[in-house]
């Protein structure tokens, strides 16, 4: 094992607490196909998020890919250029065609004020992203999906254990959906799910994760396969139990962070909606290079000079990939440029040494 930090490192159960929990699959040799692990996860899941219903997939990707095909979008749907890659994929590899709106200067989501002036007649969803775990403005793009009869569907990936205004954030909007990647607060190693309110739309994730199939002699739907494996849920059934101490130990790791670099001009930290029981998923900071003196650049080359391996996250916008480039990059978004460019997620785990965070603070602060 090297002495290099890394942005992230994944949250692992103790291992004798994963291997009892696997112990009974060699009993029953059911390795996946919604087994009793998966079962079982889904129902903790579900407590857990305080949603009605829970879905799970084998990764966060094709979890928003399938929920797409099962409300049955067409034409246009507006989301955001800052998020990861695969926001803009699962919309793109549906035929349909993104188009993205400027994000709001504080807390990096969805510019509210700017969706309705991106609705045409081939608008059939919103799709916003809880970046970093910032909560959208769930009242208003309620508002204007209800004005214009448009779904709309959370990337929710950042935000697992989130919660706004005494709810679970995946009770809002139509469906939301979680990432269970190595990297986030809660993983099953890979995977996924959507958390929704329709039980209808839970049989049609059920048939296009499964390959479309209705029963053993009946297949009603072009379907994938998404499933989560047992070895999976059981490392989330592990993870769940362990939740709260990775949170309380991101916590802490995140106070820190805020009592070193608060003070620091040009630099500006993390902020949350008001009501919001925050994850800490996420460290982000946005250098501004005409008060702090140096570019955010600058800050990502004297970590990495030391071993200190931080990200640019999101950047370049999704708008600039080579991808799309051309393509559907038609509407200007300033806000979200100038972040991009400025933006640094700082390394952000439970199990960081405080020496670590310490010693980012001080290269920050020397530069």
């Amino acid at each position: 094992m090297d002495n290099k930090t890394y942005v992230t490192r994944a949250a692992l159960p103790p291992i004798n607490e994963y291997i009892e929990e696997i112990k009974d699959i060699w009993d029953t040799h059911w390795l996946t196909n919604m087994g009793s692990k998966h079962a079982e996860l889904e129902k903790q899941l579900c407590e857990r998020l305080d949603v009605p219903y829970i879905s799970l997939f084998c990764n966060g990707h094709m979890a928003l890919e399938l929920v797409i095909q099962a409300f049955g979008l067409t034409g246009e749907v507006i989301t955001t250029p800052f998020t990861f890659a695969s926001t803009t994929h699962a919309i793109v590899r549906n035929g349909l065609t993104p188009v993205f709106c400027d994000i709001d200067p504080v807390d990096y989501t969805i510019d509210v004020t700017k969706i309705e002036e991106l609705i045409t007649e081939k608008t059939s969803a919103i799709i916003p992203v809880h970046v970093y775990g910032n909560v959208c403005n769930v009242e208003e793009i309620d508002r204007i999906a209800k004005k214009y009869n448009l779904k709309v569907i959370y990337d929710a990936a950042h935000a697992f254990g989130v919660e706004y205004n005494g709810k679970g954030i995946g009770n809002y909007g139509d469906a939301s959906m979680f990432s269970f990647h190595a990297t986030k607060v809660f993983n099953t190693i890979e995977g996924g799910a959507i958390a929704f309110k329709d039980g209808n739309i839970g049989r049609a994730l059920y048939e296009l994760k499964n390959f479309g199939i209705k029963n053993e002699e009946e297949v009603e739907a072009v379907g994938a396969n998404a499933k989560m494996n047992e070895f999976a849920a059981s490392m989330g059934l592990c993870n769940l139990r362990h939740l709260d101490e990775e949170i309380s130990k991101r916590r802490i790791v995140y106070e820190l962070y805020n009592e070193r670099l608060n003070r620091i001009e040009g630099i500006t930290t993390p902020s949350q909606r008001n009501n919001t029981v925050n994850n800490y998923a996420y460290y982000p900071i946005i250098v501004d290079p005409y008060i702090f003196g140096h570019t955010r650049d600058d800050v990502f080359n004297a970590l990495s000079g030391e071993g200190i391996y931080a990200r640019k996250y999101f950047y370049p916008l999704i708008s600039e990939f080579e991808c799309y480039r051309g393509i559907f990059d038609n509407c200007s978004n300033p806000v979200a440029e100038r972040i991009a460019n400025s933006v640094l997620t700082l390394p952000m785990y439970g199990e960081i040494d405080y020496q670590i965070v310490d010693r980012i603070c001080k290269i920050i602060e020397e530069i």
